[in-house]
């Protein structure tokens, strides 16, 4: 048996045991968290130094005041639910990015950055609400992890990150890169699978909700965003091909968030 099935098969047997907070989702995820953190770590500081920080306060002060409520809200969720260990090593930092692109993201570690250009298009703290919970969302799902798992069996037969960032660094890097949303070309955000995007929202639904943020604000940005782009979706909205889709599905998760609103504003 080649040292390649070997791996595929140990993989697999770690994918059984990992499953998503909230939706249950089983997934294939082989990468110990302090090694998947330290690489969001390293791929937030190259983002940050080639893109350049704003020095727009207002931006700032409003990324930061949202984001510190709802992970607060989500550290209080999983602490309830014996859930920490998914944050674990997480060391939350929040950012605004010196662009015009209409992004945001959230990687590995809690490290998150908005982009000036979705700033307006947020329009107040709900906006920001909606935007920062969807990108909490795929880092407390592990989606990040579980691309970068997939990345390495495919790429590099199955090779525990530490070996594959000692043999192969660059590629490494860029594997990691692509696997959290972020191009080779610094700033140029990849997108998520619609598996991925549809997870982060219906998450993203319920975590604004319990820091206290009305999640039918959630419909009314993805709806502004879609205005923006006429013909062609924004960036943002890139992996679904019918964003109203998008729109219907959080709409159907609306009581679940309304719950979870009710007992939180």
């Amino acid at each position: 048996m080649s040292k390649k099935i070997i791996a595929i098969a140990f993989l697999l047997v770690i994918y059984a045991c990992a499953k998503v907070p909230l939706t249950g989702r089983k997934q294939f995820t082989a990468i110990p968290s302090a090694e998947i953190n330290a690489l969001g770590v390293d791929s937030y500081n190259q983002v940050v130094n080639e893109t350049g920080l704003s020095d727009n306060q207002q931006y700032i002060e409003q990324v930061k005041r949202v984001g510190v409520r709802i992970t607060g809200a989500v550290e209080e969720y999983l602490s309830e639910n014996g859930l920490l260990e998914k944050i674990g090593g997480f060391a939350w930092e929040y950012k605004v990015l010196e662009s015009d692109q209409m992004n945001a993201f959230c990687l590995p570690g809690g490290k998150i950055a908005f982009f000036e250009g979705i700033m307006p298009v947020c329009q107040d703290d709900n906006g920001v609400a909606v935007v920062m919970s969807h990108e909490i969302a795929h880092a407390i799902a592990g989606h990040g992890n579980e691309r970068m798992s997939q990345a390495l069996v495919v790429n590099l037969g199955g090779a525990a990150l530490s070996e594959a960032l000692n043999s192969q660094p660059q590629m490494t890097h860029d594997l990691a890169l692509a696997a959290f949303g972020i191009g080779s070309q610094i700033g140029v955000m990849l997108p998520y699978s619609r598996l991925h995007e549809s997870e982060a929202d219906e998450l993203g639904l319920y975590f604004m909700s319990m820091a206290g943020f009305d999640p039918q604000e959630a419909p009314a940005f993805w709806q502004r965003m879609l205005d923006q782009g006429g013909d062609r979706p924004p960036e943002f909205l890139s992996t679904h091909p019918d964003p109203e889709n998008r729109i219907d599905e959080l709409n159907k998760n609306m009581d679940k968030a309304m719950e979870y609103y009710r007992k939180n504003e």
